[in-house]
């Protein structure tokens, strides 16, 4: 960095950075990305080199997704995730990196699984919130989180930006720093500034140039090939239809039915709920071109629904809810017509959330998922490196043993 100055700052709000300037860092357009963060690019295959550097559109860090958690206000302090958002500008002012990052007073809506380390400081006498949080609120999905604008000087300004936030935890009362769902290049390079390596796993459908679903599930075992269909089937034989809905499709009243499913399936399955109304039409408005609602109706009335995003070659999935319990209904709308909708659209692959190996039959594969996290407290760090060094052989081996229980056909 010594041909450029920067200067730091924290922004307590995303709606201090105009939408173009943080958008020319987090999803610059095609062609722009291809600087060197890593020095052996060019030696990867193309589609893993794309995951790897987080190139492409990613919808998660776009100033629309992010100031729509906070101006809905499913994101701030009082649900404890006060966002501090690291900037890195020139001598002229012009952004040169961001890093989207919350100051958070508990653990929850992230994830990655603290909550056993909070313990254990605390049973010692520590003080583990507030901690800083870089991530995308409730959002498991793989993105960059050093935000660089491209030049001769991105990896110079995402090593700056890593060191500033360690600075910024060693200076302030905060315990730790986590960098959670980071790309792998971003992973290395927190590695190399002294931030503890974590591995974790989900399971991602690829998608190998198939022509339509039925070629895909020629791709499967017989016995796993008749699974799907027979599910497929079950989950709309009471009469549900299917639909998908995006753009001028998603009206208020579409919103009110989804919101409607995400409140009452989120109060069984997490016993609160994150996101609020105004979220939902907030997106809706923005990004209204970047979403997928597949939505089932019965009656004449939706019943359920799935929520996606789209990014340049990925479709994620994010939540789904239902007023109406049907078998199979879930794997319908979340894991089957997100790869037919994807096959259609050719777009290389599906990220489908969290956790799940129930994935795995209906065709999703292992994937490794990565988390960085800087430990002030010496004593504290040194039992977290012990335990995530057998954590990270763990997540290995059990990803190999997986693999090989995949539903795709031998050979």
């Amino acid at each position: 960095m010594s041909a450029i100055e920067l200067a730091l700052r924290a922004a307590n709000s995303i709606g201090d950075v105009t939408a173009e300037a943080w958008d020319a860092c987090a999803n610059p357009p095609p062609g722009l990305c291809a600087e060197s963060m890593d020095g052996d690019s060019s030696l990867l295959p193309q589609r893993e080199n794309e995951l790897k550097l987080g190139r492409g559109y990613n919808p998660f860090i776009s100033h629309d997704f992010l100031s729509a958690l906070e101006l809905s206000g499913s994101v701030r302090a009082r649900t404890g995730w006060q966002p501090m958002h690291l900037l890195a500008t020139d001598d002229k002012g012009s952004l040169l990196g961001a890093v989207p990052c919350y100051v958070k007073s508990h653990s929850r809506g992230e994830y990655v699984f603290d909550h056993g380390w909070a313990d254990a400081f605390e049973r010692a006498g520590g003080s583990y919130y507030p901690k800083l949080q870089v991530s995308v609120p409730f959002t498991p999905a793989t993105g960059r989180r050093l935000l660089a604008r491209p030049g001769i000087n991105s990896q110079g300004v995402r090593a700056a930006l890593a060191d500033a936030l360690t600075d910024i935890c060693r200076r302030s009362d905060a315990s730790s720093v986590h960098v959670t769902f980071p790309t792998h290049c971003e992973w290395e390079l927190l590695g190399s500034r002294g931030y503890l390596k974590r591995t974790h796993q989900q399971f991602h459908w690829e998608n190998s140039g198939y022509s339509s679903f039925d070629e895909f599930l020629a791709a499967l075992s017989s016995r796993k090939r008749k699974t799907i269909r027979r599910e497929r089937d079950d989950a709309l034989s009471a009469g549900i239809s299917v639909h998908w809905l995006s753009g001028s499709d998603l009206t208020e009243g579409v919103w009110d039915a989804f919101f409607e499913f995400y409140m009452e399936t989120g109060s069984r399955k997490w016993g609160r709920q994150y996101l609020t109304r105004p979220f939902y039409s907030l997106v809706g408005q923005r990004m209204r071109d970047r979403i997928l609602l597949v939505m089932a109706k019965r009656n004449g009335r939706w019943i359920a629904g799935a929520i996606n995003f789209i990014g340049s070659d990925t479709l994620f999935g994010r939540h789904w809810g239902a007023i109406e319990h049907h078998p199979f209904l879930h794997f319908e709308l979340c894991y089957y017509q997100a790869i037919q909708y994807a096959i259609e659209k050719r777009l290389h692959r599906v990220e489908a959330g969290a956790q799940g190996e129930h994935k795995i039959s209906r065709g999703y594969l292992p994937t490794t998922t990565y988390s960085a996290h800087y430990i002030a407290n010496p004593a504290l760090r040194r039992a977290i490196d012990d335990f995530l060094a057998r954590e990270r052989a763990y997540i290995s081996a059990v990803g190999a043993e997986l693999a090989d229980a995949t539903p795709f056909r031998k050979g």
